[in-house]
């Protein structure tokens, strides 16, 4: 059996201001195998973005620490957790997080020419139109539409063929047509790049999709 590509150890978040504390995240405990899908469910604040940051590396936990492909991302500066991130790390957000002022193909291109690839306009190319996007190159992200939007951003975290993809609510900003759309893609491009997905979502019908769902009450994993 293969070690675990994400271990998630004892993680507690609290939160303290001049109302007291609050305890968002509470022992949270568990592990994912390589090429595993996972989602993470419950009511809105019950601390699933906060516990998808802190896999990440974004945020911090209280107490306890989270391994990713090996590494004890808390036992690192912020500037070696970015660095693991823009190697292993995918990310897929409700919002898109495009970059306004470049093309599809120039947000798609960033990862790689940020990590030194010579091949980055030939990746990006590919992968867009994988995506279904190759007319689409030179339009910025204000003329496409949120499906194609979600698309662009799925080339983006694929494209540097992570090991780790972490999705919140991919299809929060979506119809439903498109949102079905948008997953069956995620699915198809996880399973050719074998690679972790943990996806974020409130939808029972999507978290069934995955081989496995975590579900968070209160900021405890509950069976």
């Amino acid at each position: 059996m293969s070690d675990p590509i994400i271990s998630v150890e004892h993680v507690h978040k609290s939160v303290t201001d001049s109302t007291g504390t609050l305890d968002i995240l509470r022992d949270i405990d568990f592990t994912l195998a390589p090429r595993e899908t996972a989602a993470i469910v419950g009511a809105s604040g019950s601390g699933k973005s906060t516990l998808l940051s802190i896999i990440a590396g974004l945020d911090t936990p209280t107490r306890g620490t989270v391994h990713l492909a090996g590494s004890d991302i808390f036992a690192m500066d912020e500037d070696a957790r970015a660095a693991l991130r823009a190697r292993k790390v995918g990310f897929v957000f409700q919002s898109f997080q495009l970059l306004g002022n470049l093309t599809a193909l120039e947000n798609v291109m960033l990862p790689l020419e940020l990590a030194g690839r010579r091949d980055s306009r030939k990746a990006a190319t590919e992968i867009l139109a994988r995506v279904g996007l190759s007319t689409r190159l030179s339009h910025y992200p204000r003329v496409l539409s949120g499906g194609e939007q979600q698309r662009v951003a799925l080339a983006r975290a694929f494209v540097v063929e992570p090991a780790v993809l972490l999705a919140d609510e991919p299809t929060g900003s979506l119809d439903f047509a498109t949102g079905e759309k948008v997953m069956e893609l995620m699915f198809e491009l996880n399973r050719e790049h074998g690679t972790t997905l943990v996806l974020v979502t409130h939808d029972q019908a999507i978290a069934s999709r995955c081989e496995r769902s975590i579900t968070i009450e209160a900021g405890r994993i509950v069976p």
